[in-house]
């Protein structure tokens, strides 16, 4: 069965007007970020910014360099040592502060982070929610750090463990959650007592700089928290690994990205905590309940237009379920609005960039011409702006690219299983082991399913997992490190051992 396909679709509901994406990206800085001033690049360069529903260009933005790089590394360098010291509630003060800025600016925030990337306003505002609550977790958190006081087990001495901030911290964010991926980081980093240089990617940096401006309002010190945007993101990232003032990098991004800058920090010794990639298994059993199934499977895919390495990106589903599964799975699918974020009945907004529907499509062909069913959706949206139709796949190939690949699109590909086993076996068949997703009215079989699946998260009848009280991160080539509750300050903490005798 094939739902609402067209040969060749055309986006009919109209686009929002240029003006409207150009006015609510006017009122963001466009400048630099460095030492509490909003400063031109050295160079005098610029780049713009497009909306991914127009292709139109809607801002323009100063592109640091090396020199703009250092200068920030300077000026956390020089705000350092009073940062240090700030007391931790007075810290926790000022990222509460940052937090009730930020749920006040709320929707402007939302419709900026729409126009520069893309997503439908719902999905925007649910991220500046979830980019409020870190500052308002890393508020609570700034005050508890941990400490340890006890008796060696000779007796010869005490040993005191204390935790203090491992130093200027490097920050690289994509472009996927521009909001939450800046917050994620910067909030634990200032909590732990820590100054920070953020690198945003290029084709969204009009929503970090807006979250450096209300830090500054929030009273966030000159020099704790630096912004450079930038198209020279290698060299300039590069410099600041290779500065022996800079003690951490905290990276969310591809693997091969991340590869390339472990071996950078490598020369340094500089702590990384890395983000990377994900594969995401969405495993259904027979006796799930498909209502839940089918709402989880939206989510999981659908979040962030599927722009998200937390995306549920391979659907393996029992077969006595599976017909019924893939048939309301796709009509779900088929259902969604296709628009320009900023429409108030648009569901689904359109990619990053050109490049990622060309990759989508690349995908999408690869596994129809190795014996993929259509079910819905499968091509481009023609006309300005960068759409797919949402998608599902069945009876997809186990050699199908797919399947090995991060789709980050709106595309489902569905297979079929018989035994727990093999379900398991399937899930674990990736280089990747970020987050899991088990459907089951067995809690029992869920728990065990989970434990037995190689990734750092795992949802258990839920499509989403993130939360700020919850450690993120994945095991395998998926990343490094944790970031969220407790364990996301501890990223920026050292461990000191004092073995004291008195």
């Amino acid at each position: 069965m094939v739902l609402n396909v067209k040969t060749t679709p055309t986006l009919e509901k109209g686009r929002a007007a240029p003006s409207q994406a150009a006015a609510v990206a006017s009122n963001a800085p466009s400048q630099l970020f460095i030492g509490g001033e909003w400063v031109s690049a050295k160079a005098g360069r610029t780049f713009d910014v497009i909306d991914p529903s127009s292709a139109d260009a809607i801002a323009t933005v100063c592109d640091g360099d090396i020199q703009d790089a250092i200068a920030a590394v300077d000026a956390a360098e020089k705000a350092a040592g009073a940062w240090k010291l700030t007391s931790p509630r007075r810290r926790a003060d000022i990222l509460m502060k940052c937090f009730h800025l930020l749920v006040e600016q709320a929707e402007w925030l939302a419709q900026l982070i729409t126009v520069e990337n893309g997503k439908a306003l719902p999905d925007a505002r649910s991220e500046v929610a979830y980019a409020a609550e870190f500052f308002r977790w890393y508020a609570e958190e700034a005050v508890r750090a941990p400490g340890e006081f006890g008796l060696s087990p000779s007796g010869a001495n005490q040993i005191i463990v204390s935790h203090e901030p491992i130093g200027i911290a490097v920050l690289v964010t994509p472009w996927n959650f521009p909001a939450a991926m800046a917050t994620r980081k910067i909030a634990p980093a200032l909590a732990a007592g820590c100054t920070c240089i953020l690198k945003p990617a290029a084709e969204t940096p009009l929503t970090a700089l807006a979250i450096g401006e209300l830090m500054r309002q929030a009273g966030v010190p000159a020099g704790v928290v630096n912004i450079v945007p930038t198209k020279k993101a290698g060299p300039v990232v590069s410099a600041m690994l290779h500065d022996k003032r800079v003690r951490k990098l905290s990276f969310t991004g591809s693997t091969g990205v991340g590869r390339i800058l472990l071996r950078e920090a490598a020369d340094q010794v500089v702590s990384c905590s890395m983000e990377l990639g994900g594969n995401a298994p969405f495993i259904v059993f027979d006796d799930a309940d498909l209502e839940t199934a089918v709402a989880g499977a939206m989510v999981a895919k659908m979040r962030n237009g599927g722009e998200a390495c937390t995306a549920a990106n391979r659907f393996y589903v029992q077969k006595g379920i599976a017909a019924d599964f893939t048939r309301r799975f796709a009509e779900e699918m088929a259902a969604l609005n296709v628009g320009p974020g900023l429409l108030a009945d648009t569901q689904l907004g359109p990619l990053i960039t050109d490049a990622a529907v060309a990759k989508v499509e690349r995908l999408v062909d690869d596994a129809i011409a190795k014996g993929a069913r259509l079910v819905t959706g499968g091509s481009r949206v023609n006309g300005e702006g960068f759409y797919y139709l949402p998608t599902v796949l069945a009876d997809v190939s186990a050699n199908a690219e797919i399947l090995r690949e991060e789709i980050f699109g709106p595309v489902a590909p569905v297979i079929v299983f018989d035994t727990e086993d093999e379900a398991v076996e399937l899930a674990n068949d990736t280089e990747y082991g970020l987050v899991s997703y088990v459907f089951s009215q067995d809690l029992k079989r869920a728990l065990a399913v989970a434990g037995r699946l190689e990734s750092g998260m795992v949802g258990i009848n839920r499509g989403v997992v993130s939360d700020a009280a919850a450690p993120f991160g994945g095991m395998k080539q998926s990343g490094l490190g944790r970031e969220g509750s407790h364990h996301g300050m501890l990223e920026y903490l050292e461990t000191k051992y004092i073995a004291a005798t008195w």
